[in-house]
């Protein structure tokens, strides 16, 4: 191997080291101190296993000390604050893994995720230093379970919202260059079976990645908890403190999950990967039949007008339905962001009425052009 490389990966890991100690000497949290400093010996740990390398190359070579820049980077933080080295640190960490992963598949072993606990800890002393909150991490668990329907009617509210500007862009671009209702109501299907599908496409792709996603990381942590479970126990109760519990409650938690490989897995999954395990990132085909569903509610709004009308009846009915209908997009996003219901349905129709009015526009200069 290349002795300046492991010579550099040493001082990488004598410069963590350090640093995690340094900020662990500091910090009037004694859990967070505790989670620090067990890190600081992992990459101590991690320092001396790279010190035999290099001593296999080079006998002679000595344990470095902490290296200037690390030195002047807690003195950076001793002034502007410690943030900015648990981001660097984060980095580091990110670095580690991304290592770990292409060594191993460079060996032909199967990479297991491991190094990746180390990110999730300092990651989670780094959310709990900002919170300033012992034991804020069990709301944003019950915030994560509350999120879903949040989530649910995110996505009923930007897929019908996309439908309808869309096709109220199209229908409103092509009624502009006045072509025959015909013309109009095929091109507005076309336009809302068009979408309707790549939307329901790209969800169905999303989801599904997701799922895919989510149960590679599943079974890397099943086959590192196989491989090293004293290890994946430490790691968790790690993780526990670093979120806010005291080490007693910590440790109990880790053993009550590792009394059976069952409850063990799944408390892996769920507190360093962040994944349900039951719904993996829920159903791509339920997530594609309903994105079509949305878009399409939407897209027939401004069309179904010159279904039963003509002219600039169709085109003011469609108008005024769409008006209507982004004004009820506009107060359901409400919901989701708080603001003021007239506020919010207002501006969507000002965006909506706007796409609208430019496609028109064109549509006219086009069928003005034409027709000379």
């Amino acid at each position: 191997m290349d002795l300046n490389k492991l010579k550099g990966q040493l001082q990488t890991e004598i410069d963590t080291a350090f640093l995690y100690n340094s900020i662990a000497n500091i910090q009037s949290d004694d859990n967070l101190s505790r989670v620090l400093q067990s890190l600081a010996q992992i990459e101590t740990g991690h320092a001396e296993h790279m010190l035999n390398k290099v001593r296999d190359l080079e006998p002679n070579h000595k344990m470095p000390t902490p290296s200037s820049r690390a030195k002047f980077q807690l003195k950076l933080g001793k002034l502007f604050g410690y943030s900015s080295i648990i981001s660097s640190l984060s980095n580091i960490e990110k670095q580690f893994a991304v290592n770990s992963i292409k060594n191993k598949i460079e060996k032909g072993e199967k990479p297991t995720g491991f190094e990746h606990n180390h990110l999730n800890i300092i990651e989670a002393v780094n959310n709990n230093a900002a919170l300033n909150v012992s034991g804020g991490f069990l709301s944003k668990f019950e915030s994560r379970h509350k999120s879903v329907g949040g989530n649910a009617l995110r996505a009923a509210v930007l897929g019908s919202n996309d439908g309808l500007v869309s096709n109220m862009s199209l229908v409103m671009g092509v009624a502009g260059a006045a072509v025959s209702n015909n013309t109009i109501l095929l091109t507005g299907i076309a336009g809302l079976m068009a979408g309707a599908i790549s939307m329901s496409l790209g969800e169905w792709l999303s989801v599904q990645s997701s799922r895919e996603l989510n149960q590679r990381q599943i079974d890397l942590e099943m086959e590192e908890l196989e491989a090293s479970p004293e290890e994946e126990k430490k790691e968790l109760v790690l993780l526990y403190q670093a979120k806010g519990m005291n080490v007693i409650e910590a440790q109990k938690l880790a053993d009550k999950a590792f009394e059976n490989p069952d409850s063990a897995i799944d408390a892996i999954i769920k507190e360093e990967l962040g994944i349900d395990k039951e719904e993996l990132g829920g159903s791509a085909w339920e997530a594609a039949i309903a994105s079509f569903i949305l878009f399409a509610i939407g897209a027939i709004i401004p069309l179904y007008p010159f279904m039963i009308l003509d002219g600039k009846n169709a085109i003011l009915l469609s108008i005024a339905s769409s008006v209507v209908g982004l004004f009820g997009i506009g107060a359901a996003i409400t919901l989701l962001t708080g603001k003021s219901i007239l506020f919010s349905g207002l501006r969507q129709v000002a965006f909506g009425l706007a796409a609208a009015a430019v496609t028109y526009g064109i549509g006219t200069l086009i069928g003005v052009s034409l027709a000379v």
